[in-house]
C-alpha cells in the first residue's frame, strides 16, 4: 500500500532518549531532533508493532485478551487510524491510534471479551456508572472504542495529528456510508499513582507525599492529553488491574529513587457530538512551543 499520511512538513518533534555516557547521573540525557512520520496501519509492517503497544496499553491485563485477534481487526481497518514512525514505511510503529465499532464487531469473541472487561470494571466505579449503563443494554450503541499507544520516549506532540486525521477519516467513511457514525467514543487509557517503595521499607527518611491529601498519592497520567478530554466527558475514571502482582512489583517500574509506581486502568466517554471539540482542545494544549 502506498504511503498516504505524510509527516507533518514543518514541524519536528524532539524526543528525549537516555543519554549514553558514563557519568552515572541520571539527569544526563541526549537529546535528539527526529522527524516523525504518520501512516495507514498496514499488514504487511504493522502487525508486531501494533500489538506490542496493545500489550504496554493493557498493562499486567494484556494476557487476558487476544490482542493478535484485535490486532488484525485493526489493520483491517487500513484507512481508518494512523501509525507514527520514525525511520519509513517498513519500521514498526512508535505510536497508534485507531478506533473500532463495538456494535459493529460484539459478535467477534475477542471483542467481547473487552467489553465485558470494561463492564465489569465500570460496574465497579460509581463514576463510571453511564459507561456501564451503556454497555449493559441488550444492544451495545455504536461506540468507538478508541486505542491508542505509545512508546514511553515519544513526545505527546505526535497525538494531535493522530486524533485530528481520525475525526476527517470517519467522516469520510460515514460519508461513504461505512459503519463509523458513533453515538460516543470511548477511549481507554492508564494512569498511575506514585507507591512507598518496599525496598525502602526500613529507612527512616520521610517518604514523599502529595499535599492536601492526607498522605495518599496523586494520580498522574501516561497521556497528558487525557486531562483535556476530561473536561468533554460524560464521564471518566481509573480502576484497578485484574491481574494481581506482588509487592515487588512496583519497584521493578521505579520512576523516581524512592518511589515505585502503581499503573491503573482509565477509561473515558464522551459524546460523539463533543468529540470535535476535544480534539481541538487536546490540539491546542499539546501544540509545540
Amino acid at each position: 500500500m502506498s504511503k498516504r499520511k505524510q509527516d507533518t512538513g514543518d514541524k519536528i518533534v524532539k524526543g528525549d532518549v537516555p543519554g549514553d555516557d558514563d557519568s552515572g547521573e541520571d539527569e544526563d540525557f541526549d537529546v535528539l531532533d527526529v522527524d516523525f512520520e504518520w501512516f495507514d496501519p498496514q499488514p504487511e509492517f504493522d502487525f508486531h508493532g501494533i500489538k506490542t503497544l496493545l500489550q504496554q496499553l493493557f498493562d499486567v491485563d494484556a494476557q487476558l485478551f487476544d490482542l493478535s485477534g484485535l490486532t488484525d481487526l485493526i489493520l483491517a481497518q487500513p484507512t481508518l487510524g494512523s501509525t507514527v514512525k520514525v525511520d519509513g514505511n517498513e519500521t514498526d510503529a512508535y505510536a497508534f491510534l485507531s478506533v473500532v465499532n463495538l456494535q459493529e464487531h460484539k459478535d467477534k469473541p475477542f471483542v467481547n471479551k473487552i467489553v465485558q472487561y470494561i463492564t465489569s470494571k465500570a460496574k465497579s466505579k460509581s463514576e463510571l456508572a453511564p459507561l456501564a449503563e451503556l454497555l449493559s443494554q441488550t444492544t451495545i450503541p455504536p461506540i468507538g472504542l478508541i486505542f491508542t499507544e505509545r512508546l514511553i520516549n515519544v513526545p505527546a506532540e505526535v497525538v494531535p495529528p493522530m486524533y485530528t486525521m481520525l475525526v476527517e477519516e470517519i467522516d469520510w467513511a460515514v460519508q461513504d456510508g461505512e459503519p463509523y457514525n458513533f453515538s460516543h467514543y470511548l477511549i481507554l487509557s492508564k494512569t498511575y499513582t506514585e507507591v512507598a517503595s518496599k525496598l525502602d521499607a526500613e529507612d527512616d527518611r520521610p517518604k514523599k507525599k502529595t499535599k492536601g491529601t492526607g498522605g495518599s498519592f496523586q494520580t498522574m497520567y501516561f497521556h497528558p492529553e487525557d486531562e483535556v478530554l476530561h473536561r468533554h466527558a460524560l464521564c471518566h475514571g481509573g480502576f484497578d488491574y485484574s491481574t494481581e502482582q506482588d509487592d515487588g512489583h512496583s519497584d521493578s517500574k521505579r520512576a523516581f529513587q524512592e518511589l515505585g509506581i502503581k499503573p491503573q486502568g482509565h477509561a473515558m466517554l464522551i459524546a460523539s457530538d463533543k468529540f470535535k471539540d476535544a480534539v481541538q482542545q487536546v490540539a491546542e494544549y499539546l501544540k509545540p512551543s
